[in-house]
């Protein structure tokens, strides 16, 4: 068994990042800056076009939820999220959030310069239809069930192990269900050791073929879509990355 590294995302100043990166809005992101508009909202974004909501979906589960923009973003047609996520800073965010609709934080801008701004979520995401708790998604309890929807959004490749996490999806998903999942594949030793990429070593295949291998004799797959997202760093410089979304259907 891998034991999970520690647990780096516990500090105010990553919740203040992290609630800037699903809540802010694009002006106050980058103003007037030419850097890539449709980049910005992933968390949004990542729901609104990998959801089928043809589906008869009546439960979702969002695993990584962070500080909760895409488990509240669920919750606009699913009536019953549960978002969750290894760190408790976040989802004490999560919580206050959900409850106050509104929440204070600061970001860097320039040197020890700070930019002041409001984290909000509006009524018509229903909220209320949102439970968030703490968990390690290579170590879910037992008693999770079923779940209509799963999501896991720029997750595997943060996780010491992600091939125990992979492997217990197929017990998530309700048959019929869908499985929303998006990455980068942004391998990196300080999140996962070599020897447990799924890919990106020198004598492997592409991430993206030996997880599809790992998921098909439980999921098919019905959408691939590239999903850009930015970072800001600070108001000059900014993180861009192509997540690899697909939405997969359990047999």
């Amino acid at each position: 068994m891998t034991p999970r590294m520690s647990n780096p995302y516990e500090s105010q100043t990553l919740v203040d990042e992290y609630l800037f990166f699903h809540y802010a809005t694009f002006a106050e992101a980058a103003g007037d800056l030419p850097v890539p508009q449709e980049a910005w909202g992933f968390p949004q974004r990542v729901v609104a076009e990998l959801l089928d909501t043809s589906s008869l979906n009546r439960t979702a589960l969002d695993l990584g939820c962070a500080v909760g923009a895409s488990s509240f973003e669920l919750a606009r047609s699913i009536p019953m999220v549960l978002g969750i996520d290894f760190s408790h800073a976040f989802i004490r965010a999560a919580r206050d959030l959900k409850h106050s609709h509104a929440l204070e934080g600061s970001v860097l801008s320039e040197g020890k310069r700070l930019q002041s701004f409001t984290a909000r979520i509006v009524s018509e995401l229903h909220p209320e239809r949102v439970e968030f708790e703490t968990g390690d998604a290579m170590n879910l309890r037992g008693d999770l069930g079923r779940f209509d929807v799963v999501l896991a959004a720029n997750l595997i490749c943060r996780l010491p192990d992600p091939l125990r996490f992979v492997e217990r999806l197929a017990d998530l998903v309700a048959p019929g269900g869908q499985l929303l999942l998006a990455t980068p594949f942004s391998w990196l030793e300080q999140f996962t050791p070599q020897s447990n990429w799924i890919g990106g070593s020198e004598d492997s295949s592409a991430s993206c073929e030996l997880l599809a291998e790992l998921l098909r004799p439980a999921f098919s797959l019905e959408l691939t879509k590239n999903l850009p997202f930015l970072i800001r760093e600070h108001s000059r410089k900014f993180q861009y990355g192509i997540s690899l979304g697909t939405r997969w259907r359990r047999h």
